[in-house]
């Protein structure tokens, strides 16, 4: 057998994928490296919640024994993604595993069915980690308000690692597994990925069922990957992509969409180093936002260049009703979150306290959801009951949905004439632990670039692009519904340019 370092983080999915489909390496033997990785590294991160080694150990064994007698499936060859481990945000149910949201109100809930997005990665024959760190109930930025502690940075553990998907993030920027999953409600996935130098992508709305994820603003959330590459990325998105029976909001798209991302990241099929004729825009207003850090302005400029120098048509546009992105977001948000957060009560599931016992169904609510939420789901909780409260639904809700239409407006101006829209994922790198904990208002202007992009419903993604004082910075690449491809193309072009430094991460295996 060859020699291979098949740690998480040293191969590619494609690579290592090759590598297990090949027999040149046993997914027993990647499921191990993977697990003695997280025994390893994870102490000093708290990336995982849960490990799994049962899980993780029997499907690594059904698949050397399916590739020994000829295939994976009964049906299906080997796919891109075979013995790849992967490691899912604890928000996203799957059986033999509890999905906590990082609460301590689901501390106890074990899954009683599989998310449909992670059902299909594991369909596509990847190897089950564990679940993954989050902000509770995926409120916040920075993987703080967790229930069980925060999560660390790899590239320096006294800083976050970005929110509310952190752990996602953490784990693959550390190697301790090469492709994860995370929710995006209003930059979830994207300014992690910014924070820990990892390809983060938040597909379009309704390109990936959210069946089995637990919602927090059902018109904004949606679930993607994590991974070290464009290329990992775009597997990840088609074996995980496709309409579902089990949530209307999913949607039906032509199979030549997902074969034109994967075309976009094949050497085989096009010229990576040439981007002619592509459309890329640059919004000059959001380049002057109070806050963004100069260094990571001359970044986002210094890509365009790159992508000009081959071949690509910078276009310069405005979008000035971004402005009112955060605002709209912070009423949107916390008003779906109320709603879909009410089934916490005490009775049909979650924590329910008992000691003293409740002396009736309202003290029984009152302690309960008291007892299990922390103060920010509190917070976004009362924000959004008030929110919709009568007399007040008009004023807040109605306008901020306004707002919302008034942001697609924009957008779709813009992607008349481009095909991409340059901007910051985050206007700064990852900032420490503690330091924006106690002021809200400074941790949700760290999702200034990425929330319209939820309120709008389009795709986007978090490319690393470089460090600065040790800390890395990205690009994100926002396109319009459904045209993944063209992200996928820049991107790639991009990445062979920047050749960022992933295995120089501080804290990882």
């Amino acid at each position: 057998m060859a020699a291979f370092d098949f740690r998480p983080g040293a191969l590619s999915a494609a690579e290592l994928s090759a590598a297990v489909t090949a027999r040149e390496i046993s997914a027993r033997e990647v499921a191990l490296s993977a697990l003695a990785a997280i025994e390893a590294t994870d102490p000093a991160l708290h990336a995982f919640n849960e490990v799994t080694p049962e899980l993780a150990l029997a499907a690594a064994d059904a698949l050397d024994a399916r590739l020994a007698a000829g295939t994976t499936t009964a049906t299906a060859p080997p796919g891109p993604l075979t013995g790849v481990p992967v490691a899912f945000k604890d928000n996203m149910n799957l059986i033999g595993t509890h999905t906590t949201c990082s609460s301590r109100m689901l501390q106890s809930y074990q899954s009683t069915y599989d998310c449909t997005a992670v059902r299909r990665l594991l369909d596509a024959g990847t190897i089950p980690l564990g679940k993954l760190n989050m902000d509770e109930f995926a409120f916040g930025s920075s993987t703080e308000s967790s229930a069980f502690g925060p999560t660390h940075n790899p590239w320096d553990t006294d800083r976050v690692p970005g929110g509310s998907s952190g752990g996602s993030a953490a784990a693959v920027a550390a190697g301790m597994a090469t492709i994860t999953l995370g929710s995006d409600t209003g930059g979830s996935i994207r300014q992690p990925g910014s924070f820990t130098g990892t390809v983060a992508l938040k597909p379009t709305y309704g390109r990936v069922s959210r069946y089995g994820c637990v919602a927090f603003a059902s018109s904004l959330d949606q679930i993607g990957p994590f991974a070290h590459t464009v290329r990992d990325a775009a597997l990840a998105l088609a074996a995980i992509c496709g309409q579902d029976p089990m949530d209307a909001t999913s949607v039906s798209r032509p199979e030549t969409e997902t074969q034109a991302f994967l075309a976009a990241t094949d050497p085989a099929a096009r010229d990576l180093d040439d981007v002619t004729g592509l459309r890329v825009a640059i919004a000059t207003d959001l380049l002057e936002s109070d806050g963004l850090d100069p260094r990571i302005r001359a970044d986002v400029l210094a890509q365009a260049e790159t992508l000009a120098d081959r071949g690509a048509d910078l276009i310069e546009v405005t979008l000035p009703s971004t402005e009112y992105g955060l605002s709209a977001y912070y009423i949107v948000g916390p008003a779906e979150a109320s709603s879909n957060l009410a089934r916490f009560d005490g009775i049909r599931y979650g924590l329910r306290v008992s000691d003293p016992e409740p002396t009736d169904v309202m003290d029984l609510y009152l302690r309960s959801r008291a007892a299990g939420f922390g103060a920010e789901s509190i917070r976004r909780i009362m924000i959004g009951t008030y929110a919709l409260s009568a007399g007040y639904y008009d004023a807040y809700y109605g306008q901020a949905q306004k707002a919302r239409t008034v942001i697609k407006q924009d957008f779709a101006r813009v992607f008349a004439q481009a095909d991409v829209l340059l901007t910051p994922t985050s206007p700064t790198t990852a900032f420490r632990l503690g330091e924006k904990a106690s002021d809200p208002l400074a941790m949700y202007l760290s999702d200034i670039y990425t929330i319209p992009v939820n309120l709008v419903g389009t795709a986007g993604l978090s490319l690393p692009t470089g460090l600065i004082d040790g800390l890395p910075t990205s690009v994100q690449l926002i396109s319009d519904y459904f045209n993944e491809a063209a992200i996928f193309r820049a991107a790639t072009t991009l990445e062979r340019a920047v050749q960022f430094p992933r295995n120089d991460v501080p804290c990882g295996v």
